[in-house]
């Protein structure tokens, strides 16, 4: 059926979604109501499983403006359906920021729109009210907008595109009572709230899941056929899943909200005007209220910017990283205000308030509440979480299907049988319900979460933690992972290595030694003793590592200031830095001289005093203001007010390159680019300073409104701190694992381009031999288009006519002693420039990119997306904090941090370097393949039983109770489970797991298996029938004294539940070894897990089920056999069987590993070596293909030759071979053009 178009909210947002509008229709309703009771609930049970139909099947299509009902669609790749109620609210207003007339109010009522507005008077009186239409979902409310048309989400005050001028101008006072309650009808109480749902509603809502459905289904069937055992079974096993299954959603429940609950109930202080402060509880907050932070601190119960004062916040919550940060007040300028942009002065919920600091209150006005936090989003992220697109899951759905129709087409077959063989009605629906039932296997979805369960368990152990476990088996496939450097690469802490000081525009000789007599008067020093967000915390000093170490060298002490300090420097501080000779001084100076001290005429204690007072005020400033770090301005800077000195001063710091265009020319050294490249090429992390005085007649008033712009320019360059960041031990190793592992490995930092490129080399991303050629792209001007500079880093020259051929993670097209390699290094300006005006040259420039330097938190999610749109497995490995967006971008990432669990990613390690990341990936391949073998056993599983039952039902027969239970919970219950806790193997492999079952080499494997096991069976179900005995002997149980006198092979009236005959027995026996054998030969070991034989679960329960049922075969108990219905066979067709199982365990190994295995190797090592004898074009990506697709060299064979890779990256590294002008060569620059996409000319 053709679906309306519907219309779009949060367009280009990650929960886009298009909705329609229906109406119930009242006919409509009595159909279904009638095909429910017709079908026994199954219609309902179908309509609840697929919304839409369910929507589709009960209302009519209308406009959104008059729907009751809404249908939701998300526009991704998943195309999720939801269903949405339309409720309605009454309001003196149509949006929450409506200017609220204090006589026109409106009833409070949430509910049908026809009722009663007389029925309740609550806080408002009746006048003039309005209709608001509102549905929920995830958590979001939606509000109908008559401008739009549309549904609309209201987020918080940014909706009313306030600059932070007006928020100065027009939000300090806060709200009155009356407006908060009417904002409170929009955005609700302000709470994240978790609900536990009560047992009973998780029981009703899992046990309308399919497979419990099944279940149950299954329970009733073999109930009504006396299947007692089995049916008792059947039941328990599912009150135990869903018994489990209750106890760890509600643990999830309460461990989510316990983790929220912290803020969720706190009492506040709400300004009401100017003056007047209301004690209220945090739930009652909206957007527009004013609060106050306390100077001890508090848990932040919603997102506020902060518009007076400074606070000392931990976010570790919110992003990993454990460092406290310096928020500071909202500036007084017209730049629209956004939390993300403006997040260094925006409190965020669930961050912790250390302490706050201000000349009277810290104030901060409300901007977002609820879900619409940044926390709330987090955790709303997690209640409703994304589905996980993973090709195993949507295969084992295939599969599912086409055991559906597998079993109509059985279905068909048994009642043809059965009518010919004059069974009655009752006895055909039963047997075709059976058949259905064994189709189906109702055990694979709890299997298939086995190897995750196992994964996760072994990953905690390690101290690696995990929130999101869908995500174990993506991390298997990883081929690309990016890396920050600083913390991540290369250890937290640096060492101050020395200084370099700039005077009257030259360089002064390195210095190592900071805190000496000489330097401590320059402004060299009082820069890196002032221009920092340190803080001091119960007498220790807290902040960022870098900051720690430069004002450690100083020797310098910071203080909090005191009331009478603000005298003294005629302005109010927030901190005071001083030099620890100031302490003793000032003792000197203020405390009473001993009577012993005298003094001459001439030099009396008021000279004194001055004297030492002029002298070492140098040593003691006070900060004034504090501008913090920015990631996308790589910079921070201070205003300070020397002790003595009536004018201010602006001390800065920053990324060299940056601090540099904001100085004056004639204070840079001429030799300020040699001297740099110098200690980058070293891998020094080098911080550049810089200092400007403040004009005298500026207030501390006008200072504070001053903006950044202003403030930061015409400085005056003071020199390079040089700083040694030393690689973990453990990092080259990891990343040499990886690289042998075909794993592409990427720098993403905000550090100096030659810092970086010095890292890769020195921790093995690029080797030695290997050129970096550093793309210098500038944007468009007014006569020249943008353009790229080719720079080859180290003076590297590569010969014009040669080609340089591109590797990519899976090909293996080259070794490496024969590749020129060469790899791509770019900076995050010139990043923004070559993604804007290079579309056509950005892919291609990602297969070889290695090295991203000055990229900021927006530009490192970016190259994640874009490395993924060329269909890269993108893992992420970042410290948590500037790394957020990019760590939950990638398909896995995962952050250091010693928090236990954070929201900022999806993988938390306490683990302090980068082995977690080869951990990951090994656990992610051990969890894949495990559901890899595991669903090719349970597949095996229904087949060998699917065929087992059709040749015993043209008998007819079928298999007794006690033969069900064994098969079904004997076996199939124990062996997935231990066959799944194999440990994952020691170290990443150059093989990459499969990631779908439709692939040559996974269905030549399954097919193969299915193909040897059918046959054996229909060969063991023949040759019995041929036996001399098969009409003579009677088939009763051996060794027992009463014989019947006829076989059951003979009898006149037929019993379709007749299960003690030959075929029966001799089925059961070799099925029964069928199971073991190919649950042996699919649990897999190296080189993605362990050998099965480390697995002693898995080994003791086959060898106990393998020796139980060998010794029940050659030794045939009569109690054992009575219980299971087993006739008494020769012992020589015994011996015959035996020899059957063994035929069929030599045909399954040498199908699954002399061929599935080592024959796949050795033609894939062939063609691959064929690869390199062949240079035309054409057979070139024929052998690249069938090189890099492990099994699309049989794919090639049986379906289509020539089929280029799926991987986009890979195509594009295919038609990188007939490019011949790349990689560019050096000194050239490549054009953008309107007229052509881009030409290259040399300097």
């Amino acid at each position: 059926m053709k679906i309306r178009e519907g219309k779009i909210m949060n367009q280009g947002q990650q929960d886009e979604l298009e909705v329609w509008g229906y109406r119930p229709c009242l006919w409509k309703v009595i159909l279904v109501g009638v095909g429910a009771v017709c079908s026994g609930g199954l219609l309902l049970l179908l309509l609840y499983w697929v919304p839409e139909w369910g929507v589709k099947a009960t209302c009519t299509p209308t406009s959104l403006e008059e729907a009751s009902r809404l249908l939701l669609r998300t526009t991704d790749d998943f195309r999720q359906w939801f269903r949405a109620k339309i409720h309605v609210v009454w309001a003196p207003g149509k949006t929450p920021f409506d200017s609220l007339d204090p006589l026109s109010t409106a009833q409070l009522h949430d509910g049908d729109e026809h009722h009663s507005l007389k029925e309740n008077y609550g806080k408002f009186t009746q006048r003039k009210s309005f209709k608001v239409q509102y549905f929920n979902h995830h958590s979001i409310k939606y509000f109908w907008n008559e401008g739009t048309k549309n549904f609309e989400p209201y987020k918080g005050l940014e909706d009313t595109i306030v600059s932070c001028a007006d928020i100065h101008s027009n939000h300090t006072s806060g709200l009155t009572k009356t407006l908060q309650d009417y904002r409170a009808l929009f955005f609700d109480k302000n709470e994240i709230d978790v609900n536990v749902p009560p047992l009973i509603k998780i029981f009703i809502k899992e046990v309308m899941n399919p497979f419990y459905i099944i279940q149950i289904g299954s329970f009733i069937l073999w109930t009504y056929q006396s299947f007692y055992d089995y049916a008792f079974l059947t039941l328990t096993m599912a009150i135990v899943l869903i018994a489990t299954s209750l106890y760890t959603i509600r643990k999830n429940y309460v461990r989510l909200r316990d983790m929220v609950i912290a803020h969720s109930m706190v009492q506040v202080s709400v300004w009401r005007g100017n003056t007047d402060i209301e004690q209220i509880m945090s739930t009652e907050l909206v957007p527009g209220d004013v609060i106050t932070i306390p100077a001890n601190g508090m848990i932040m119960a919603c997102d506020a910017a902060l518009i007076c004062g400074t606070c000392t916040v931990s976010e570790g919550m919110l992003t990993g990283e454990s460092v406290p940060v310096t928020k500071t007040s909202v500036p007084n300028t017209k730049t629209i205000y956004d939390a993300e942009e403006h997040k260094q002065h925006t409190l965020f919920c669930g961050s912790h308030v250390i302490q706050s600091r201000a000349d009277k209150q810290v104030k901060a006005v409300v901007v977002r509440t609820g879900f619409n936090t940044v926390k709330g989003q987090l955790v709303r992220g997690i209640l409703h979480p994304k589905p996980t697109d993973f090709k195993l899951h949507r295969d084992a759905k295939h599969f599912m299907m086409v055991m559906a129709v597998v079993a109509v087409i059985d279905f068909i077959y048994i009642i043809t049988i059965d009518v010919i063989n004059q069974v009655s009605i009752e006895v055909i629906i039963t047997g075709c319900l059976n058949v259905v039932a064994l189709c189906i296997p109702p055990m694979l979805p709890v299997t298939l979460t086995v190897g995750l369960v196992n994964a996760q368990r072994r990953m905690k152990q390690t101290g690696i933690f995990c929130i999101s476990p869908q995500r174990i088996n993506i991390s298997g496939l990883l081929d690309l992972v990016c890396f920050d450097k600083t913390g991540t690469l290369t250890e937290d802490s640096l060492h101050l290595w020395g200084i370099q000081r700039a005077e009257v525009g030259t360089f002064s000789p390195p210095e190592t030694e900071v805190a000496t007599e000489s330097l401590m008067r320059t402004s060299f020093v009082a820069c890196m003793a002032t221009c920092h967000s340190l803080i001091s915390i119960e007498d220790k000093l807290c902040g960022d590592p870098i900051d720690l170490k430069v004002f450690s060298a100083t020797g310098w002490i910071v203080e909090e200031p005191k009331k009478e300090q603000t005298a003294i420097y005629n302005a109010k501080i927030s901190t005071i830095v001083r030099h620890p000779q100031q302490v003793i001084l000032k003792l000197c100076v203020f405390i009473k001289l001993p009577v012993s001290f005298s003094l001459s005429a001439s030099y009396g204690k008021a000279s004194l005093l001055k004297s030492l007072t002029c002298n070492f005020q140098w040593g003691e400033f006070g900060i004034v203001r504090q501008l913090p770090f920015s990631s996308a301005l790589q910079r921070m800077s201070v205003v300070v007010r020397q002790l003595g000195q009536k004018h201010f001063d602006i001390y800065l710091k920053g990324a060299p390159e940056t601090v540099v265009n904001l100085c004056k020319l004639h204070t840079v050294p001429q030799s300020f680019t040699e001297t740099l490249e110098t200690y980058t090429r070293q891998g020094f992390r080098v911080i550049a300073l810089a200092h400007h005085q403040l004009e005298s007649k500026l207030s501390w008033q006008e200072v504070q409104n001053l903006s950044r712009e202003q403030l930061e320019t015409n400085m005056d360059f003071l020199g390079l701190i040089v700083m040694q960041n030393k690689i973990k031990e453990q990092t080259a190793g990891v990343l040499f694992d990886l690289q042998q592992a075909n794993i592409r490995t990427l720098m993403v930092t905000g550090d100096n381009m030659s810092t970086a490129i010095s890292v890769a080399r020195d921790c093995g991303m690029v080797q030695a031999h290997e050129n970096i050629i550093i793309a210098d792209a500038v944007p468009p001007n007014n006569e020249n288009p943008a353009s790229i500079t080719w720079r080859y880093s180290d003076n590297y020259v590569v010969n014009n006519n040669q080609t340089a051929e591109v590797s990519f993670a899976g090909d293996g097209l080259k070794d490496k002693e024969e590749e020129q390699g060469y790899h791509f290094a770019v900076s995050g300006q010139a990043f923004a420039v070559i993604t804007q005006h290079f579309p056509e040259l950005f892919q291609k420039f990602l297969l070889r990119a290695t090295v991203f330097a000055r990229m900021t938190p927006d530009q490192k999610t970016q190259l994640v997306e874009v490395l993924q749109n060329i269909d890269y497995m993108v893992g992420m490995c970042g410290d948590g904090a500037n790394d957020c967006g990019a760590l939950k971008k990638a398909h896995s990432g995962i952050s250091l941090s010693e928090l236990e669990a954070s929201v900022a990613s999806p993988f938390t390690s306490s683990i302090p370097n980068i082995s977690c990341v080869t951990t990951l990936i090994r656990e992610g391949r051990a969890a894949l393949i495990t559901s890899f073998s595991v669903f090719k056993f349970m597949a095996l599983f229904s087949i060998i039983q699917f065929c087992s039952v059709n040749l015993l039902i043209s008998i007819p027969s079928w298999f007794g109770n006690a033969q069900v239970v064994f098969i079904d919970y004997g076996i199939c219950l124990f062996l997935p489970f231990t066959m799944s806790l194999n440990p994952a193997w020691k170290k990443v492999v150059r093989r990459t797991p499969p990631s779908s079952l439709i692939t040559a080499q996974m269905l030549f494997s399954l097919l193969s298996q299915v193909s040897n096991a059918v046959l054996f069976q229909f060969g063991a179900f023949f040759l019995v029938q041929q036996q001399s005995w098969y009409h003579t002997l009677d088939p009763g149980v051996c060794n027992e004294s009463s014989v019947s006198e006829h076989s059951p092979n003979q009898t006149e009236e037929i019993d379709v539940f007749n299960t003690q005959v030959f075929e029966n027995t001799t089925l059961f026996y070799v099925s029964i070894f069928q199971y073991f054998i190919v649950a042996v030969v699919f649990c897999k070991g190296k080189p993605f897990r362990r050998p099965s034989y480390e697995n002693w679960p898995f080994v003791l329960s086959c060898f106990v089920m393998y020796a139980f049922f060998l010794i029940i075969m050659l030794c045939p108990f009569p109690a054992v056999d009575n219980h299971l219905k087993i006739s008494c066979i020769p012992y020589e067709w015994r011996i015959t069987i035996l020899i059957m199982v063994v035929g069929h365990v030599v045909s399954s190994v040498t199908l699954e590993i002399l061929i599935h295995d080592t024959l796949w190797r050795i033609v894939k090592a062939k063609m691959c070596a064929k690869r390199t004898t062949k240079t035309p074009a054409a057979k070139t990506g024929q052998m690249v293909n069938a090189c890099s697709c492990g099994p699309a060299f049989l794919s090639w064979i049986i379906r289509q030759k020539n089929r280029p890779p799926k991987s986009k990256y890979k195509r594009l590294a295919l038609d990188l071979q007939e490019q011949a002008d790349w990689p560019p060569a050096p000194s050239t620059i490549t054009y953008a053009s309107m007229t052509q996409p881009l030409f290259s000319v040399p300097f």
